[in-house]
């Protein structure tokens, strides 16, 4: 029997786009297909984001149209989420089009309301004729996997991390014909990123992303597009695939410099020794951790350092961390944490947000006290701290300029140097960009200008926060590459799985309640051990929705419990929010110590308040079930 084709969902018949002068691209053609998953790759300020804003409506090329299926349903999941300010987070949800969201606003909004046992049975009938009891689960799964169970939050209240999940489970309850995505994988956990990657496996739904994350695309995407120097490549096949015939090629063009083509034999190469996707379970727990550590430090010794770095050399003793703990009024971070740092180290620190990972290297750098124990720091210890924050820019200052303000060169071995201009130039800014205005500089170019004042300043122990976000693949080559020959200590907070792999020897886990297990192995190294334990039962989120049948001889509210019940939701959200502001002041303010204690029995009173507070709640709503 002939196989039958798939059916073309968009056609981006001959497109251009440029901003004044600056041509971004000329004379794009492609097609998008049912079942494609496709990954767009191409380098910051070329026209990723222009083209994902086309193909989604939100721009007009300057020449070219594109072409769309009728009736095709597209979702767009943009950096920066549009949504309605005074709406919660279940108000954004159910706002959707999708008729089957309607019958479960209806059957969750009756679900609050029990005295009406006519409208329960009403909208429980209504989940039985609309199949709704499916979609209902995956709906709670979704929301329980992307952390947005509190669903009266007013999305004013989120943070830029909790829209971004929100209009990210928006665009998946939607069920679009094609979803298009910027990014898709920031703001996201560890555990969410591997959910999402199984998530898309399994649904059978069209893809056009950009995303930095290479083991997303990996796993992920059956076909790469690449924008380079304003010509679409395509490649039917992962990550790898594409890297293997991007490298052919290059090779085919004689002006190709020999250092592009070694670097992506290099990076193809390393991604040919990496263990596959974890498509099967180790047959059996892998209790011997020292083989796991003579393969990092392999993995180590395959490395040709090709810029040698003169810093300053670190003595015997480097940071010394004895016996450490902190706490935020009843929440456990760190409990009596020792550890040695050796010269060379080169740690990767993962666990779910809040487990606190920025506070212990807010309590390494000395920008934070530990509630006991102490932070012992050798002489020749010069850090190199990237944080989340970022750079204060000046306006009216020039590129070179910032990062001049902080060293002119880096010194290299036998009295070589980089010039500033030169490692500008390293990290993607050629001269002429150079002298351009701070302010014009996109959002990616920004972080990478913040790089590059961070190790203009020739730091011998290297602490990067979450220095993945917002670059590109083509940077991440660069930055990884500069870090494999960077010869003193390093410490870094990633949820890039791929860079992690590349750079680490070992793991601090943050597990959360205190504990802190070191894993002498890397990222990959790391899943495969976790996936070897015996599993936990799956959480109740996931669970089918069938048992809340309606029940009448349970117990119901009272008017004035009822009325309490609602009330204690608003306020349990709202000391919520307290509370993660005050604990994000611990961690950024430069309190003394009076206010330290003064704050920590405030941020006690509002943990009190909110145990208080929800015992009650799940008092009441024992009666609801």
């Amino acid at each position: 029997m002939q196989q039958s084709m798939k059916m073309n969902y968009l056609s981006v018949e001959q497109i251009a786009k440029s901003y004044g002068e600056r041509v971004l691209f000329r004379n794009i053609s492609f097609g998008i297909n049912e079942g494609q998953k496709i990954g767009f790759v191409a380098k910051n300020g070329t026209g990723k984001t222009s083209l994902l804003n086309i193909l989604s409506g939100k721009e007009r090329p300057d020449e070219g149209k594109v072409v769309y299926r009728k009736n095709l349903s597209v979702a767009f999941l943009s950096q920066e989420p549009n949504l309605n300010p005074e709406l919660t987070v279940e108000e954004t949800i159910f706002s959707s089009e999708k008729p089957i969201l309607k019958v479960i606003a209806n059957y969750e909004k009756a679900l609050k309301n029990p005295d009406d046992a006519e409208q329960l049975q009403n909208t429980f009938d209504a989940m039985d004729a609309a199949q709704a009891w499916d979609f209902e689960t995956t709906y709670k799964q979704i929301l329980f996997r992307l952390k947005l169970e509190d669903l009266s939050q007013k999305v004013s209240n989120l943070s830029g991390g909790q829209k971004k999940r929100l209009a990210l489970a928006n665009a998946l309850l939607a069920q679009p014909n094609l979803l298009i995505m910027d990014e898709p994988t920031n703001h996201l956990d560890l555990e969410m990123i591997e959910w999402l990657e199984a998530f898309f496996a399994k649904e059978n739904i069209t893809l056009f992303m950009v995303t930095h994350d290479r083991y997303f695309l990996e796993r992920v995407c059956n076909e790469i597009v690449e924008l380079d120097e304003g010509n679409l490549y395509s490649y039917k096949g992962n990550y790898s695939y594409y890297l293997e015939k991007r490298n052919a090629r290059i090779e085919n063009f004689e002006t190709e410099t020999a250092k592009a083509k070694q670097l992506y034999k290099k990076e193809l190469d390393w991604m040919r020794r990496q263990p596959k996707a974890r498509t099967t379970k180790s047959k059996s727990r892998i209790d011997d951790f020292h083989e796991i550590k003579s393969r990092a430090h392999q993995r180590r010794k395959d490395h040709e350092i090709q810029l040698e770095l003169n810093m300053e050399r670190l003595g015997t003793k480097v940071v010394e961390l004895h016996s450490i703990s902190k706490s935020f009024g009843e929440k456990v971070l760190i409990s009596k944490f020792d550890y040695n740092f050796l010269r060379g180290e080169r740690v990767g620190i993962i666990g779910k947000n809040g487990t606190g990972k920025s506070t212990f290297l807010n309590i390494m750098t000395g920008g934070l006290l530990p509630d006991t124990g102490k932070v012992v720091i050798g002489e020749t210890v010069k850090f190199g701290y990237y944080t989340q924050q970022g750079i204060s820019l000046k306006e009216g200052q020039k590129v070179i300029d910032v990062v001049r303000e902080f060293g002119d060169y880096i010194p290299l071995k036998k009295g070589r140097q980089i010039s500033a201009q030169q490692l500008l130039e390293r990290f993607l800014f050629d001269r002429k960009k150079q002298y351009d205005f701070v302010e014009k500089l996109s959002g990616g170019e920004r972080k990478r200008l913040y790089l590059c004042t961070v190790l203009i300043k020739n730091p011998n122990f290297l602490i990067l926060d979450e220095p993945t976000n917002d670059l590109d693949i083509v940077t991440l080559n660069v930055l990884e590459n500069f870090l494999l020959d960077f010869p003193g200590c390093l410490i870094v907070v990633s949820h890039d799985r791929y860079f992690m792999d590349k750079i680490v020897d070992h793991l601090f886990v943050f597990r959360g309640d205190g504990v802190v297990d070191d894993f002498p192995g890397n990222y990959t190294d790391f899943r495969a051990y976790e996936d070897s334990a015996p599993k936990e039962k799956e959480s109740s989120a996931s669970k089918p929705k069938k048992e809340w049948k309606l029940d009448k001889n349970k117990a119901k509210l009272t008017y004035n419990e009822q009325k309490e019940y609602n009330k204690l939701e608003k306020e349990i959200a709202k000391l919520e929010k307290q509370k993660e502001e005050l604990q994000h002041q611990f961690a950024t303010e430069n309190w003394d110590t009076e206010e330290i204690n003064k704050q920590s029995l405030l941020l006690k009173e509002i943990i009190d308040q909110i145990e208080e507070k929800t015992e009650r709640w799940f008092e009441l709503s024992a009666k609801l079930e």
